[in-house]
């Protein structure tokens, strides 16, 4: 009896230990990534350019990550320092400028009008959310405004094909043709929006999205870019290979909760594509998408990206190893996010529920 209770005891003890750890705000890696890229007023500086550029990129996941780390304060200078600079002070008339920093007159100022709808897409779902989780009706009005703007001015009817989403508002539609980035359509996200504002675009945006990603794929690997005429096209280099882009293709996709949308067939397609390129362990930095053969050694945020599609396999574990003997503080934006992303992701801080919502590991310990 006395063995019985010191199990159980121990039990506790762990279980508490465990759930004390997931609990906690203290996350490393995000602490490094604002002591490094955040400024005090809330902009994520890429200090790799030499402008110190800023992109509505860069903004959005800070948002999302401040949101996985409950962090009201900081999520909301991001958002500030977005409308102020990016969307000409007013998000609910202005679709953020995709890219800030220093002119060649030595002015900060945009530096291109143009507009990213992937990075849009996450700040208006991180608005969606934030507002759900921390009861906050002004970012759910904010987040709502944003995605109607965006199907009026970022979603277009391919025809043969049906509403896809565009890389931006200006310069990837031509006459019968267009052009597409696969990485820019995460289907959690796509799943809680459409639960928003059901109806055209984003009902039908949400059914496409799988089977754009697959036929754009056909060998389970993804390309950076893509071209759309009457059919799926590869004529420039980057609609041949996957790299920096299309990392993300398989970030988004092993991410996607078991019950959701087009799960199962999404996390088999390019599975299977990733584990027939022979790479010893280590993701390729270059795929060519329609040979199937890879060159180069991908960065450790490569490793990040592939673990929640790679969670079930030998080959995650390796991803781990690596990851733990490297410098967080060693690494890029880019791929600083992508550890965010994907570690933060196999260390349960976050998960994607069958809808798209975000669950949050501090959702469970306010309970």
């Amino acid at each position: 009896m006395r063995r019985v209770l010191v199990g159980i005891v121990l039990g506790l003890v762990c279980s508490l230990a465990q759930a004390n750890e997931t609990c906690s705000t203290s996350w490393h890696d995000w602490s490094v990534f604002q002591k490094m890229l955040i400024s005090d007023q809330g902009r994520v500086i890429d200090a790799s350019d030499p402008r110190h550029i800023t992109t509505s990129e860069g903004q959005s996941y800070a948002m999302f990550f401040a949101l996985v780390n409950n962090d009201p304060l900081l999520f909301r200078r991001l958002v500030r320092w977005t409308e102020d600079n990016l969307a000409q002070g007013d998000l609910t008339a202005h679709l953020p400028a995709w890219l800030w920093g220093r002119s060649s007159e030595d002015r900060w100022r945009v530096l291109d009008t143009n507009t990213a709808s992937d990075s849009n897409l996450w700040i208006a779902y991180s608005l969606l959310e934030a507002g759900r989780l921390w009861d906050e009706r002004s970012y759910t009005v904010l987040g709502h405004l944003m995605l109607q703007r965006m199907a009026r001015e970022e979603v277009v009817n391919v025809p043969g094909f049906g509403y896809l989403l565009m890389p931006g508002k200006y310069g990837f539609s031509h006459k019968e043709s267009w052009r597409f980035n696969p990485s820019y359509v995460p289907p959690q996200l796509l799943a809680r929006i459409e639960q928003a504002q059901p109806g055209t675009p984003w009902t039908e945006l949400l059914a496409n999205t799988a089977r754009f990603l697959i036929e754009t794929a056909p060998l389970g690997l993804a390309p950076d870019w893509v071209s759309r005429t009457d059919r799926w096209t590869a004529t420039q280099d980057d609609e041949k290979t996957g790299s920096y882009d299309a990392i993300r293709v398989y970030l988004w996709v092993g991410m996607l909760h078991p019950d959701s949308l087009d799960s199962a067939a999404l996390k088999e397609h390019f599975k299977r594509g990733l584990l027939s390129l022979d790479q010893h362990a280590v993701p390729a930095e270059s795929i060519d998408v329609l040979q199937g053969t890879a060159e180069g050694m991908g960065p450790p945020g490569f490793s990040a990206a592939l673990l929640p599609l790679l969670s079930d396999t030998p080959l995650a574990q390796q991803q781990r190893l690596r990851l733990q003997h490297t410098s967080v503080e060693d690494l890029g934006y880019y791929n600083q996010a992508l550890l965010l992303f994907g570690k933060g992701w196999d260390e349960k801080r976050y998960f994607f529920d069958q809808h798209g919502y975000l669950v949050p590991a501090w959702a469970d310990c306010n309970e």
